[in-house]
């Protein structure tokens, strides 16, 4: 079974336009945060265009259309989850302490794919694999794509898509949403490095 794992799209309807149209599996995880960005009700409209799993993110559950997902799917023996299977908040990076990720799991064990860090990894701890499918629409991958991951038979292929970005520049200034210049200079006129990320990431989870 091929399933695309898309996860941290952020309300960018580009990225995961472009996405989609280079999708070919069997079936679709969003893996939550689709919201938390610049064009939510475009994103959704996209979402629902296919036939998926939904799993809720910390940035979709005050959205009462939302809230109700569930903090887990199950496809094909692999359990997909927003960053562990009980809690959308804990920080797992390429790097976290295999102990400490041992203890946010809380004794899982077989393949979990998560998002929330944005950056793609696969780590094996014991019996316990954590595969971090990327993010579609706000990587932390040193360039500016759209990233994911087929997991076929439970083995991730890391997988990266190319988007209009002068478009998402260009329509991303021409509204009103108050935080679209920062969005834009943060998000799309440089990419964030994944050394960087990282740092931030454990920086904050200590």
């Amino acid at each position: 079974m091929k399933v695309a794992a898309l996860y941290d799209v952020h309300a960018m309807p580009w990225a995961l336009e472009a996405v989609l149209a280079e999708v070919e599996a069997d079936a679709i995880v969003f893996g939550g945060d689709f919201l938390g960005g610049p064009f939510p009700e475009e994103t959704v409209e996209l979402m629902r265009s296919v036939e998926a799993t939904l799993i809720r993110g910390n940035a979709d559950e005050s959205d009462p259309r939302f809230a109700a997902l569930p903090l887990t799917a199950v496809l094909d023996g692999v359990t997909y989850c927003h960053a562990t299977p009980t809690d959308n908040n804990p920080m797992t990076t390429a790097i976290t302490p295999d102990d400490e990720v041992r203890e946010a799991f809380g004794g899982a064990s077989g393949t979990l794919v998560i998002g929330h860090t944005h950056h793609q990894f696969d780590r094996r701890i014991g019996d316990l694999r954590v595969i971090n499918a990327g993010s579609v629409g706000m990587a932390y991958e040193g360039e500016v794509a759209a990233f994911w991951t087929l997991v076929e038979d439970g083995e991730p292929t890391f997988c990266k898509t190319p988007f209009d970005i002068d478009r998402a520049v260009r329509e991303l200034r021409a509204t009103d949403w108050e935080n679209a210049q920062a969005f834009v200079d943060e998000n799309l006129l440089v990419a964030v490095s994944r050394d960087e990320a990282i740092a931030a990431f454990e920086e904050r989870r200590t």
